[in-house]
């Protein structure tokens, strides 16, 4: 007995044991969604399926026997789970149809738009990349730059992008279909609105480390050696894939069930429109079977991006043998991020006297004027005055919520074997859905939205985390240190927290402004901040419909979004990795004793810093065979 639960810890059966009881909390609390928000089923089915049906307590007593909503949730939520191993997952509530085949038709859909986006994301991320990876394979990248490109990209919210695409591409010019579903022409629009902000923040990940693999040792001797500029450029990207390809099985997951706005606007039959209607409209056997559906693509997803980074890293992994793709580098240019932030500060302080709520019925959606810098509203009302006094509230919910964020990701991080199974979880929950979730058990307040966007924000940063940890743990520079006698908090301290969180601070940065469009896009569902409050993601979605008689309208709060993440880029670009040496060591602890005793300055004679241990590169890889 014993032998056999060795075996089992040993083959990830805990593992495995959480992840299923995860998603079974998941999808029970689905289940238990509209007693926890303590309202009628009864009154939100029968409005969903007629809104004319007058709710007497007749009509409601007929929905309860016919659903069986007396019998209670839990009977209910058996009853559901006993069918599913027969492939019966019920009857929607509204509309009295077999739930699996119109689920099964959405996933299809949603995978198909998932798979265009996905390459979309992919050309992007290597447009991104190809500058540093054609400088760095030759010998010529310089000090570290901080491209703005990916930034305003990454800002750029899905629902605005798709309905710049559609107006313009597909009934201005009318390139492309704008609406349906009914072959390849219908998804290349949406996949592109899709794709764009995705790639533009896998990009900018693998950006961030492919420096450090073109200055490692093995990329010196490569260059010495005379080994083509494409082979070095192979290589490296085989060193920094495995870190970000677990964030990249997130992005997966998110394309497919998270594209709700990209859906609505293009009129697509996905998923991710299919749960949200679900979950409005309380129909919980379409709800359940929705979410259960996702959180098996985020464990399949989650699982074979882990097992690809590993086939990519190879057996340098069991065995300590990579390099810390960490190095350090010149600082980042201060210019830009100033440039940037003084822009930024001035169009607020420009906004801030102007009244934002002041109506001006004869002045409607005017175009910009010395007096209306920015035009105005549908209601007349001044656009830099909104963007102005929203940058409070926008700006300041966005870095409480990032920070958060930061912080749990990075300690959650730290437990792989916890956080993985929670990050699959998770990710399978979109951020409505976590609003409506909160809103039932915590109420409807001002800080719910915040809260269902830290619920699921943290985990794309503890992915990132935990898999840089995986790497640094073995590394050669940090066997040495061990062998010193240096305890594991002196590992964790003066080795692995400096080298992950500077890549793990960019990352959030580079999500701040998505983090402030989540917030305002669940206010504009009726979960937050609501008319007329000036938040920028409010201002997005009042404007969108007049995009084509007044494109300021949208242009203007798009591009201080743009400005946002621009800044927060450049800014991140000079949190550098503190290394101080150019092999990627530490400083040694005192030799006799425990690290942990605290090695403090590194200028006493016995603190010499680890000598490196450079494994030579094979020779079927990088290196002519010898004659």
């Amino acid at each position: 007995m014993t032998a056999a639960l060795r075996t089992l810890a040993r083959s990830g059966g805990p593992t495995m044991l959480w992840r299923a009881l995860l998603a079974t909390a998941l999808v029970c609390g689905i289940g238990l969604l509209p007693w926890i928000s303590r309202t009628d089923p009864a009154l939100t089915v029968l409005k969903a399926r007629s809104a004319e049906h007058d709710p007497t307590p007749a009509a409601l007593a007929a929905v309860r026997d016919e659903l069986g909503l007396d019998d209670g949730p839990l009977v209910l939520l058996a009853h559901w789970l006993g069918g599913l191993p027969d492939g019966d997952a019920g009857r929607s509530w509204i509309s009295g149809t077999e739930v699996l085949p119109s689920a099964a038709e959405a996933l299809g859909v949603s995978l198909l738009l998932m798979a265009g986006s996905l390459a979309v994301a992919t050309g992007t991320a290597a447009a991104v990349c190809a500058r540093t990876v054609r400088l760095g394979s030759r010998r010529r990248l310089g000090g570290r730059t901080s491209n703005t490109a990916p930034a305003v990209l990454a800002a750029l919210p899905e629902f605005l992008v798709a309905a710049v695409l559609a107006s313009v591409v597909g009934v201005q010019l009318g390139w492309l279909p704008a609406l349906g579903w009914y072959g390849p022409q219908w998804m290349v629009l949406p996949s592109l609105a899709l794709g764009l902000p995705a790639g533009a923040v896998l990009g900018r990940m693998l950006d961030d480390l492919l420096p450090g693999a073109f200055t490692a040792p093995w990329a010196t001797s490569a260059a010495a050696r005379g080994i083509p500029p494409s082979s070095v450029a192979r290589h490296a990207l085989r060193c920094c894939l495995p870190g970000i390809l677990p964030n990249l099985g997130l992005f997966v997951v998110g394309l497919t069930g998270g594209s709700v706005a990209v859906e609505q606007i293009f009129d697509i039959p996905g998923l991710g429109r299919l749960t949200l209607r679900a979950a409005l409209a309380q129909d919980l056997p379409v709800l359940q079977t929705g979410t259960l559906s996702l959180a098996l693509l985020a464990a399949a997803v989650g699982a074979l991006a882990r097992i690809c980074a590993r086939l990519l890293i190879g057996p340098a992994l069991r065995d300590g043998a990579l390099l810390s793709p960490h190095r350090p580098a010149p600082p980042a240019p201060r210019t830009p991020p100033l440039l940037y932030g003084t822009l930024l500060a001035a169009v607020i302080g420009a906004g801030l006297p102007r009244d934002p709520l002041a109506l001006h019925t004869g002045a409607r959606l005017q175009a910009p004027s010395p007096t209306h810098p920015f035009g105005t509203d549908a209601l007349g009302r001044d656009i830099l005055a909104r963007i102005s006094h929203g940058a409070l509230t926008t700006l300041g919910v966005a870095l409480a919520v990032s920070a958060a964020a930061l912080v749990a990701g990075v300690l959650l991080g730290l437990l792989p074997r916890l956080s993985g199974p929670v990050v699959d979880t998770v990710n399978a929950v979109p951020p409505v859905l976590a609003a409506l979730l909160l809103t039932g058990v915590l109420g409807s307040g001002p800080w719910t939205p915040a809260l269902a966007v830290a619920a699921v924000a943290w985990s794309p940063l503890a992915t990132h985390a935990s898999n840089l940890l995986q790497q640094e743990r073995a590394a050669t520079y940090l066997t040495a240190t061990r062998s010193l006698g240096a305890s594991p908090w002196y590992v964790l301290t003066r080795a692995l927290l400096p080298a992950v969180l500077p890549p793990v601070t960019r990352h959030a940065l580079l999500r701040l402004p998505g983090i402030a469009l989540s917030l305002a896009a669940l206010g504009f569902l009726g979960l937050g901040s609501q008319p007329p409050s000036p938040e920028w993601g409010l201002l997005l979605a009042e404007n969108q419909p007049y995009v084509e008689r007044a494109p300021w309208a949208v242009l203007a709060p798009a591009a201080v979004l743009a400005l946002l993440g621009a800044l927060a880029v450049t800014a991140a670009a000079g949190w550098g990795s503190p290394r101080p040496k150019a092999d990627g060591g530490v400083p040694a602890p005192r030799p006799g004793r425990r690290a942990s005793v605290h090695p403090t300055t590194p200028a006493e004679p016995s603190a010499e810093p680890l000598p490196p241990i450079v494994p030579q590169p094979r020779t079927s890889v990088l290196t002519p065979h010898a004659d």
